[in-house]
């Protein structure tokens, strides 16, 4: 075999083995190809008082609790479960996207826990969904997709079916402390529903995916939280063009 031949072979055997190599490389999965030309149907800078008519509270009675819009965004100060409801219905491939942090700062109402979420929420038993005290219990016979990040006191990130007959099933959960809360850290949360598939990402990063077999398609998003003090900014909904 001369020496131009070996040339081509080891050639060629080098190109195999790159392109081998960069197949079996895992990717790191990002939201900034979602962006793009997508239509903005929605934006919240939270810079003037809450507006009752866009914005539905379902705040458990309690004592010092408060949902106002002050310090550069929406406060949820409470010491009792509290469901802030957008009232505009979703429909569709979306993407929400708004910035939040638990603050600890030795507060009366700071408590490490429950930054928490509902979205594509629907009533199968009332055309009226907000009609509940805050309690958690009260929705669990909602449709609705939840994520619990830093739940239990900060001990449990999970996610969460609801289909409307009282059952709750756990699609995933983490134990560890790299997808629990960290104090007064700012979060940029992405919730992203395309096509069936369901997806949850903290600071672009994947923490749930899920293509549901029966997707739910249109319902309300909600900031749920509580016994904590929280600042919710900058939320922006997206309907993303595929």
């Amino acid at each position: 075999m001369n020496n131009v031949n070996q040339e081509n072979i080891i050639y060629r055997l080098l190109m195999l083995v790159i392109i081998i190599v960069a197949a079996c490389t895992p990717q790191k999965q990002s939201t900034s190809g979602l962006m793009g030309d997508n239509q903005l149907l929605f934006e919240e800078k939270f810079n003037q008082p809450l507006d009752t008519a866009i914005w539905k509270v379902e705040l458990q009675p309690s004592p010092g609790s408060a949902v106002k819009v002050g310090n550069g965004g929406l406060q949820l100060q409470t010491s009792a479960g509290v469901t802030v409801w957008l009232n505009k219905l979703l429909t569709g491939n979306i993407m929400i996207a708004y910035d939040r942090k638990v603050m600890v700062q030795n507060g009366p109402l700071d408590r490490l826990s429950d930054l928490n979420q509902f979205w594509m929420a629907n009533d199968p038993h009332n055309n009226n969904l907000f009609t509940r005290s805050g309690k958690l219990e009260d929705y669990d016979n909602l449709q609705l997709y939840y994520v619990g990040m830093g739940g239990n006191s900060n001990t449990t990130t999970r996610f969460r079916r609801y289909d409307g007959k009282g059952n709750r099933t756990l699609i995933k959960e983490y134990l560890d402390s790299a997808h629990l809360l960290k104090p007064n850290q700012t979060y940029h949360i992405k919730t992203i529903i395309n096509n069936g598939r369901v997806s949850y990402w903290v600071d672009d990063q994947l923490y749930f995916s899920y293509t549901d077999p029966v997707p739910l398609t249109k319902g309300y998003f909600g900031f749920r939280s509580t016994k904590s003090n929280q600042l919710i900014s900058n939320l922006k909904i997206y309907r993303l063009k595929n």
